[in-house]
């Protein structure tokens, strides 16, 4: 799939003051150039960018066809295409993806966009079935985000009020198309009866972080309601406790180093001996890797704080592999800003040592040979699957970084460019393309 969105009481102290500025900074930029790009028609779903429902084998560095629908890609083949449009979106713009595997094998989609979320099955021919839909809970906004705790999606936005969707996803175990194609249409899923709950104990959430083991969700980034900068939570890790999923509740918030871009949320059994078994979240925070001890949820403590040389915002990352020893961190604006070692526009990922959490090391990092901004990425099986924007899924092979704690041996082994517009200048710096991807399932599903 492809993003066509081109594609946010007390007195605050200064730092936080200073902090809210930068957010504000980055959604201003974003707004400005979807509206740019949108009043040029790169929001004109279908009748711009076409549907392919077989696969589009990578050949010579090319997949798919027409003038904006042939893909620059290497040893990653286009198995199916549906634009936000196919996928029922009004506003035709999208932002997020997540996904989630049923009990009996099969796998789905939840495709985040402007006016809500579109649900797909991949199907074992890799062809993506739409399904249906759920719309916001409030008003359309450009940033929703989903994770999964075992069985129910949980869905936040930046809109105002918008709180916690909560959705059973073994509903779409009975949306069968196939029964019926010729009148079958899509679900559009009832936002007050199909829901297994509505959490409305935070207003808007800029992104989730799901804890699928220990049964959390946390909702960061807040802008309205109890989770907002100008609160006693401050914007930062809004815990909520979704072991019960029709009866939610939150054990309480995270204010320490204020505002909380995105995390990882872990239960640790890292190589620092006194936090094993401890809920531990890597919190990527503008300005600094944070980390959070969150296991006693009513006195939560900061780890440490690391900023590094380059910072400009610290946007997302996620830890290499089970030993919890590295982990890689994107900055959203360096490239932008030029900031070194940002400043040549190659997308930057920034490598640290969390040998031991309480002084991490930022030991090196790897360039992109493409010019693009970061924005997420996971990493799996030794490969960082990393959605750079107007470059697309890029691949790269972290398995070394033992190895080599500069980055000298990662590689690139595969790329998936959803964005054609940039390919004659080798990628802009600009935040138009690929939002996220998904890589926890057989297939690997970006938007």
């Amino acid at each position: 799939m492809k993003i066509n969105t081109l594609l946010a009481i007390t007195a605050a102290p200064a730092a936080m003051a200073a902090s809210a500025g930068k957010m504000e900074r980055v959604m201003e930029l974003k707004t400005q150039q979807w509206n740019e790009a949108r009043a040029q028609g790169l929001f004109s779903g279908s009748s711009r960018y076409r549907k392919f429902t077989a696969k589009q084998p990578c050949i010579n560095g090319h997949a798919g066809t027409g003038v904006n629908s042939t893909y620059r890609c290497n040893n990653v083949d286009l198995h199916s295409f549906l634009s936000h449009e196919d996928l029922g979106s009004a506003t035709k713009a999208g932002n997020d993806v997540w996904g989630w595997t049923a009990p009996n094998g099969r796998e789905f989609g939840i495709v985040g966009q402007t006016d809500g979320v579109g649900f797909v099955e991949v199907l074992p021919s890799g062809k993506l079935e739409y399904l249906g839909r759920l719309d916001t809970q409030t008003t359309p906004t450009s940033w929703r985000d989903i994770k999964v705790v075992a069985h129910h999606a949980y869905i936040g936005s930046e809109a105002t009020d918008h709180g916690l969707q909560i959705f059973d996803l073994t509903k779409l175990l009975d949306v069968k198309p196939w029964w019926n194609p010729f009148f079958w249409r899509p679900r559009v899923f009832d936002k007050t009866r199909d829901l297994t709950a509505h959490y409305a104990g935070f207003g808007a959430s800029h992104n989730l972080v799901a804890h699928e083991e220990a049964r959390m969700v946390y909702a960061v980034g807040g802008r309205s309601g109890a989770n907002a900068r100008n609160t006693t939570c401050a914007g930062g890790l809004f815990a909520v406790d979704v072991s019960d999923p029709a009866h939610p509740v939150s054990p309480g918030c995270v204010s320490q180093d204020g505002y909380v871009h995105d995390a990882q949320c872990v239960t640790y059994t890292g190589p620092t001996d006194k936090y094993r078994g401890r809920q531990i979240c890597f919190g990527y925070n503008e300005d600094a890797l944070t980390v959070y001890d969150v296991t006693d949820k009513k006195a939560p403590v900061v780890v440490s704080r690391t900023p590094y040389a380059g910072v400009s915002y610290a946007h997302q990352g996620w830890l290499v592999d089970e030993t919890m020893t590295f982990l890689l961190l994107d900055d959203e604006l360096d490239e932008r800003d030029g900031t070194d070692p940002g400043k040549d526009g190659h997308t930057t990922t920034y490598i640290f040592n969390v040998t031991n959490i309480e002084a991490p090391v930022n030991t090196g990092y790897y360039k992109s040979p493409a010019r693009s901004i970061d924005h997420n990425q996971y990493v799996v099986n030794g490969l960082t699957y990393q959605a750079n924007y107007g470059s697309g899924l890029r691949i790269v092979d972290v398995s070394g970084v033992e190895l080599d704690p500069t980055g000298g041996n990662f590689e690139e082994v595969g790329f998936f460019d959803c964005h054609p517009e940039d390919d004659d200048v080798n990628g802009k710096v600009a935040f138009l393309g690929t939002w996220s991807s998904y890589p926890f399932q057989v297939g690997i599903h970006s938007a």
